[in-house]
């Protein structure tokens, strides 16, 4: 495309010359006069040396633009057909490197989105397998005979049917947090109400396992601009892992402090802290440390709700000294 109207360009530009030349010089000849013939034909002369020159320039541009445009063209091309590796050389007049610069940052992008799904879905092919395997072997077993179908056998199947309910709402609050379509009901709500109701739902599964919860929100705290159910999915997840992670007579404690334009809460543990390779990735999916339990998607589902209340999150933790998670949340204006 480019080579054609670039040749297009350069024929019509000779044309004109050599007509201007052919006009100047049969008027030259029709004056009869010689000075002023001369005169033309010396600018006849001269207009054709323009045309040669700009056909010269024609010639040069379009080879220097062509070969970076033909570059994008079939680059595009591939990454139309799935090749996201597909990447161009920036070179050629400002306006093409720029371009190409544009092009290349593009395919990078689609390239990380593609590798992260193609991980993604492995992560969550291996998270339905095993609940999957579970519920089919032992209806299967009942089924045959092998198993009576009493409530010690038909509890695995229960259980399972639960973890494969809880990935679900994971994934749809994750889908929806990343396709901007997570919907807030917002609300002026009481931290120190809202977390020590949170903290009761757990009580029974900390003191069973020797854990001692405690909260610490001042009087202090004001309102907080929040969904109360998905700030109760926060601190649910941060106290599961918390309980889960804290060996017998530790402590995990809760507690809010005002700050500047923000409320900041913390949920901390005294047990035996996230391993230093692994912290820098904890709110990512399906990362889990040494012996979880969990689908490694409540770390990521409690960033992505606390960002979408427009807050952050962040977690410090030593080995053998235990866990600190540490979000903010906006108060009531």
């Amino acid at each position: 495309m480019v080579w054609r109207v670039g040749c297009l360009l350069i024929v019509l530009l000779l044309f004109i010359s050599l007509v201007g030349t052919v006009m100047v010089g049969l008027a030259a000849a029709a004056l009869g006069v010689a000075g002023i013939a001369w005169s033309l034909r010396l600018a006849a002369v001269a207009a054709l040396l323009i045309g040669v020159l700009g056909v010269a320039g024609g010639v040069a541009w379009v080879r220097r633009l062509a070969a970076p445009v033909t570059e994008l063209i079939v680059a595009a091309g591939r990454v139309e057909a799935g090749d996201f590796g597909a990447r161009v050389t920036e070179r050629g007049p400002r306006e093409v490197r720029a371009v190409a610069g544009a092009f290349n940052a593009m395919s990078a992008r689609l390239e990380a989105t593609e590798a992260r799904r193609r991980s993604f879905l492995a992560d969550v092919t291996h998270e339905l397998r095993t609940p999957l395997s579970v519920i089919r072997g032992q209806a299967e077993g009942i089924a045959d005979g092998l198993y009576p179908g009493d409530a010690a056998h038909l509890a695995p199947i229960l259980g399972a049917t639960r973890t494969l309910e809880t990935l679900v709402d994971d994934l749809r609050t994750l889908t929806l947090s990343e396709s901007g379509s997570l919907v807030l009901e917002r609300e002026s709500v009481d931290l120190a109400v809202l977390v020590n109701e949170t903290l009761e739902s757990f009580r029974a599964n900390a003191e069973a396992g020797g854990v001692q919860l405690r909260e610490q929100v001042g009087g202090t705290v004001p309102l907080v601009d929040a969904d109360p159910a998905r700030l109760r999915s926060i601190l649910a997840n941060l106290l599961a892992n918390a309980i889960r992670h804290t060996p017998s007579g530790g402590t995990v404690t809760v507690r809010a402090r005002p700050g500047p334009g923000l409320v900041e809460i913390e949920v901390a543990d005294t047990g035996a802290g996230i391993p230093p390779e692994l912290l820098p990735n904890v709110f990512e999916r399906f990362v889990r440390g040494p012996g979880s339990q969990g689908s490694g998607l409540g770390l990521a589902i409690a960033r992505d709700l606390v960002v979408a209340h427009g807050g952050t999150i962040r977690a410090e933790s030593e080995p053998g000294l235990g866990t600190i998670f540490r979000f903010t949340i906006p108060p009531e204006s």
